[in-house]
């Protein structure tokens, strides 16, 4: 389960107001020293003040974005990263404490295309978080689109702008003090990277925010709202002070800003060792001219006097336990509605799994169009079954874009705190009960009778059963391998290669009494397919018979051969099965449905990207 936040620590954090949030000897390495792809962070130091915007820039590979990693406690596991982390004149911001008052608002618009803009904000938040959704709309430019799906492949929703701006938005809801943002204009043109900036500047005005942001390139009029610009090359600070002193700062250093070109284009290229200057001869020379002197200027010896004194020994920079910013009933229960909202309204979810088994159910009705109950008809009945069982199991593969839609969103809600694993993973597997149910319905009324499988409700009920076990199974195992590999193409290829494989394994292609020693006892018996295989096929076998024809010449020798028929216990008997194990192959079913969530849940709770 996951792990509450102490609520001592909680209620003092809602009682505390941040007036700044000061770093002091920020290091970060990547890699071994002895590499020469190692990256280094050296002491890098800096002050955000309540209401103001920080802009943290350099060159591509400077640090920008490992600095706002290592601000906002987000731990990269290939780092090393240590540092002082300190609130107002002294508090520590260890990694718990911060992640109560901190929003992180990633490079990639994480949203669930298929939401309205105030359903985004609303969904995962609770009573009294929902008077702040007008005030948020209102203060990001959203009002107007507030009824506006976001957007999906198939259905156009709002402007990429917009997005960047709900995206922001969606993180403000827990009314965090301190913002991080990554690159919050990527993708956007000029006019759209200002209006996220101009609109963020407004709301951190009013409420007191602290807005630290990583950005490459702006415009020089996106540039100027920011307050502070931290620059960097190579890791180290090039400058950390106004964004109105740039200029004159620059000018002496022998680096004036050009007339006519853009101040952040002009600072990224004198900070840059990849490309010289025209009258450069050495561009490293350059930056460490500047790193040193600014080292040595009135100004960074004005930061350090700011920063707060603490006794503190440097500490590694970590992640807690993840914890839930609300109740864990409640949380659940706005998953689930978050999730019943989509799974109606965005047909990828389950809209075209829906038309795609209808598709089957009238092609396997169709294909094996009503059968007769005689002999000639067992082996076409048989492969039947598999059909409806293997590749109804099989077809779960289109759950996995819209799975990994959902882990995306929760990766980015987990992060900043929202929830845990446990709320994602059952509002995940409740929403599909009743859709995989009614698939399972709709795909046995067509194809059952139309097949001419055993006649009866209950035989027809259990086969409503096996099927509908078969397709949770199917979908657990989507989410287990989603969870391990969430990338669309292996998540779908190593999906079908698993259905492969217990499809080979199931005893339908190979029977079970003469399948490999290896592949039986190593695979078959955990071959959710396998269970469903015997179960339909005693629910066929178990309880029919069928005419031997004309000359009597009975396929199966059964006891019922002088009267020119065979009873189906004999066709089941050549696969090794009998009757009375249905409740026992319903209870491994269901362990092995179990089995898959649980490691689906262990994984997505182990996993933090």
């Amino acid at each position: 389960m996951d792990i509450e936040h102490d609520s001592t620590t909680t209620t003092y954090l809602q009682n505390t107001v941040v007036q700044k949030y000061s770093w002091q000897d920020v290091h970060a390495e990547i890699g071994h020293r002895s590499q020469k792809s190692s990256f280094t962070l050296e002491n890098v130091h800096g002050v955000a003040k309540a209401g103001t915007l920080t802009a943290l820039m350099g060159p591509s590979g400077s640090g920008k974005t490992t600095l706002l990693n290592c601000l906002a406690h987000r731990k990269n596991p290939k780092a090393s990263q240590r540092g002082r982390f300190l609130f107002n004149e002294g508090s520590d911001a260890s990694a718990a404490t911060l992640r109560n008052v901190s929003s992180f608002v990633e490079q990639d618009d994480a949203l669930i295309g298929s939401l309205t803009v105030r359903e985004t904000l609303t969904t995962t938040s609770w009573k009294e978080r929902k008077q702040r959704v007008d005030q948020l709309l209102s203060a990001f430019g959203l009002r107007n689109q507030a009824d506006t799906i976001v957007g999906t492949p198939i259905k156009k929703g709002i402007s990429g702008g917009q997005k960047r701006r709900l995206s922001i938005a969606s993180q403000l809801i827990t009314s965090p003090k301190i913002l991080f943002l990554d690159e919050p204009t990527s993708g956007l043109d000029s006019k759209s990277s200002f209006e996220v900036i101009r609109f963020l500047k407004g709301v951190a005005l009013e409420n007191r925010l602290i807005v630290i942001a990583s950005i490459h390139q702006p415009s020089a009029a996106t540039f100027n709202l920011f307050d502070k610009l931290l620059l960097l090359a190579n890791g180290r600070t090039c400058y950390n002070a106004s964004i109105s002193a740039v200029s004159s700062y620059f000018d002496s250093q022998g680096l004036p800003l050009p007339i006519h070109v853009n101040p952040p284009e002009h600072l990224l290229e004198i900070t840059s060792t990849d490309f010289l200057l025209s009258e450069d001869v050495d561009a490293s020379s350059r930056v460490h001219r500047l790193q040193h002197n600014w080292e040595q200027s009135a100004q960074a010896k004005t930061l350090l006097a700011s920063l707060p004194s603490t006794q503190a020994a440097d500490k590694d920079v970590g992640l807690t336990s993840e914890g839930s910013r609300s109740p864990f009933l409640t949380i659940t229960l706005a998953l689930l509605h978050r999730s019943f909202i989509k799974s109606y309204r965005d047909v990828v979810a389950y809209g075209i799994r829906f038309a795609m088994y209808l598709g089957l159910a009238v092609m396997m009705g169709t294909v094996w169009l009503r059968l007769p109950p005689t002999q000639s008809s067992i082996q076409p009945f048989i492969n039947a079954i598999f059909f409806g069982s293997a590749f109804m199991s099989f077809m779960a593969v289109a759950y996995v874009p819209a799975f990994l839609e959902d882990r995306a969103t929760f990766i980015k809600e987990r992060a900043n705190g929202l929830y845990g694993a446990t709320p994602f993973m059952i509002a995940n597997f409740l929403i599909g009960l009743p859709y995989l149910f009614l698939i399972s319905l709709l795909f046995s009324i067509i194809s059952y009778y139309l097949s001419n499988f055993r006649p009866g409700g209950s035989a027809f009920f259990t086969w409503v059963m096996w099927l509908y076990l078969d397709l949770l199974a199917g979908e657990s195992l989507v989410v287990l391998i989603s969870s391990l590999f969430p990338n669309f193409v292996v998540a779908l290829a190593l999906t079908a290669f698993a259905n492969g494989l217990w499809m080979s394994v199931g005893g339908f292609l190979v029977s079970p009494e003469v399948l490999n020693v290896f592949w039986r006892y190593v695979f078959h018996y955990i071959d959710y397919q396998a269970y469903v295989f015997r179960g339909m096929m005693v629910n066929e076998f178990g309880h029919r018979t069928y005419d031997c024809g004309d000359g009597c010449q009975c396929m199966y020798q059964t006891d019922l051969a002088s009267q020119c028929e065979i009873d189906g216990k004999g066709v089941l008997a050549q696969y090794g099965y009998q009757n009375g194990n249905t409740g026992k192959w319903v209870g491994i079913m269901l362990g092995i449905l179990a089995g898959y969530r649980f490691l689906g849940w262990l994984v997505t709770y182990l996993r933090k990207s």
